[in-house]
């Protein structure tokens, strides 16, 4: 079975008809639409109605508020396969799963590993495990390189590569 990644978390009831406000943790809302079934930690859970501008939906066998309240809380999952057929990415966009696992380098000197992406705020952050030999027995075991052109100069995920600028400097401050 392949990994799954918390795209969404369901919320509190709205009106009398079952909706439930919709917590997104995915960059790609299109994918939420009547029909759409996803796996939740309550059970397959397949939308009967999405509301973008409220940020509310309404799953199919919960039409009702005392049956939509069962639903509070609930995650809602995506995977990988099911993830990049329902978003579609631009030009130089990566799904975060390609990220994670990456090498970073910096003028042909290795970094670390990207373990996770973190979002703070509005911008996203790379966390990175740094490289035993970088690190010596006092450097960070890990730091943060915010994903912006700034400090990204290339990401290749076929490679499992990333390429940056001024990142060093990131990791010896802190």
């Amino acid at each position: 079975m392949s990994e799954r990644f918390l795209i969404a978390q369901v919320g509190r009831t709205v009106g009398l008809h079952g909706d439930l406000k919709l917590h997104l943790h995915t960059d790609f809302p299109e994918q939420f639409k009547k029909g759409a079934t996803f796996q939740s930690s309550k059970g397959e859970l397949q939308i009967a109605a999405y509301n973008p501008t409220r940020g509310t939906v309404r799953f199919v066998g919960f039409e009702d508020v005392d049956s939509a309240k069962r639903l509070t809380n609930a995650k809602l999952f995506s995977d990988e396969a099911a993830t990049r057929e329902a978003c579609k990415l631009e030009e130089g966009q990566h799904f975060w799963f390609e990220i994670i696992g990456c090498e970073v380098f910096e003028a042909g000197e290795r970094l670390g590993q990207v373990t996770e992406i973190e979002r703070l705020v509005d911008a996203d952050y790379l966390s990175v495990e740094s490289d035993e030999t970088l690190r010596g027995e006092k450097g960070a075991k890990r730091f943060l390189i915010p994903y912006i052109d700034r400090y990204i100069v290339e990401v290749d995920t076929a490679a499992k590569r990333i390429e940056v600028r001024d990142a060093k400097a990131i990791f010896e401050a802190s």
